[in-house]
């Protein structure tokens, strides 16, 4: 479980639920108490801006047919301070929340990679060896050889 506690809220990844938990006054303050699980299939989009000299930054996931808006130029922070899919970040929590993101990446990435495909068929093989043979990159012996092994493994 990897776990980032932000401004106002703090964030865990156990590797197929994010959660996000506010507690305390500034919870209150913000988007409100309480606890929130995205499923990691959820998720289709990590942003992370990350804090500056003098504001702070902020990690959000999107979620499909969740309501977004655009921040206008300067106000992205404060927008995402009132994102029930956001927390704050400040300087010094943001290593923590950078291996938070790229945990969640990570497994967002590995959803979307194709299924290990099944080993191929005897039938494949077969095939495979005697369009090797029909052009000639192998002997008739190398053929027999390899389709012995083939069908007595």
């Amino acid at each position: 479980m990897i776990e980032a506690k932000g401004q106002g809220g703090q964030v865990s990844f156990d590797g197929e639920y994010v959660t996000i938990t506010r507690k305390g006054l500034l919870a209150r303050g913000g988007v409100g108490k309480g606890e929130k699980r995205i499923h990691i299939s959820q998720i289709s989009a990590v942003q992370w801006k990350p804090p500056g000299a003098l504001v702070n930054g902020f990690i959000q996931f999107t979620l499909p047919g969740g309501n977004e808006r655009r921040s206008r130029f300067g106000s992205q922070s404060a927008d995402a301070a009132q994102d029930e899919n956001s927390v704050m970040v400040t300087k010094k929590q943001a290593p923590a929340f950078e291996e938070l993101r790229a945990a969640i990446n990570e497994a967002i990435a590995q959803r979307h990679q194709p299924a290990a495909s099944e080993a191929p068929s005897v039938a494949d093989e077969l095939l495979k060896l005697h369009q090797l043979l029909e052009t000639g990159a192998i002997s008739i012996d190398d053929y027999e050889a390899a389709k012995a092994r083939l069908l007595n493994p």
